[in-house]
C-alpha cells in the first residue's frame, strides 16, 4: 500500500511540475533537458520505490501510475471543466498579425523565438500571421492571412 500512495504522490508532482514548467519549454528540449529527465526519472524512482527492488513493487508502481494516467485521460475527456487542468488550453499569441505580448510574456517567449516558429513554416513575418496559437502540446500553429 505504501508504494501505490508513494506512486499516487509522485504522479500528482510531475503533473504539478509539467504544467508549471510549461509546454514551451517541453516541446523544445535540448541535450541538457533530456539528461535532466533521466536523472529526474531515477530520482523519482527512487523515491517511490525505496529500498524495494522486488519485480511485485516495480509491478505496482507501474500498474498504480498506468491507472491515474488513464484515469485522468478519462477525466479530461469526459468532463470539459476538467480539460483546462489537466491538459491546458490552447493560446493566441499573434491576432490579425499583431503579437499579444501578454500571452508570449506569460509563455516566456520571445517574437524572436516565433517568428524563427513560423519560418520554420514557410511564413516570412508578423504580417503574414492571421492568427498564431501555442497549442497544448507545446507546439504553435499559425493560421496565414
Amino acid at each position: 500500500m505504501d508504494l501505490v500512495l508513494r506512486a499516487i504522490v509522485v504522479f500528482f508532482l510531475i503533473l504539478v511540475i509539467t504544467r508549471a514548467v510549461g509546454r514551451r519549454e517541453l516541446s523544445s528540449m535540448e541535450p541538457f533537458d533530456l539528461i535532466l529527465l533521466v536523472v529526474m526519472g531515477d530520482l523519482i524512482q527512487q523515491g517511490v520505490t525505496q529500498s524495494d527492488y522486488s519485480l511485485t513493487g516495480a509491478m505496482i508502481v507501474l500498474v498504480t501510475i498506468a491507472i491515474l494516467t488513464v484515469g485522468t485521460a478519462y477525466l479530461s475527456y469526459r468532463f470539459r471543466r476538467l480539460r483546462p487542468l489537466l491538459e491546458g488550453d490552447a493560446i493566441v499569441l499573434v491576432a490579425g498579425g499583431r503579437p499579444i505580448e501578454s500571452n508570449l510574456r506569460r509563455q516566456r517567449m520571445t517574437i524572436e523565438e516565433l517568428l524563427a516558429e513560423a519560418r520554420q513554416q514557410s511564413i516570412g513575418g508578423l504580417g503574414d500571421i492571421e492568427y498564431a496559437v501555442l497549442e497544448t502540446n507545446g507546439r504553435v500553429s499559425f493560421l496565414k492571412r
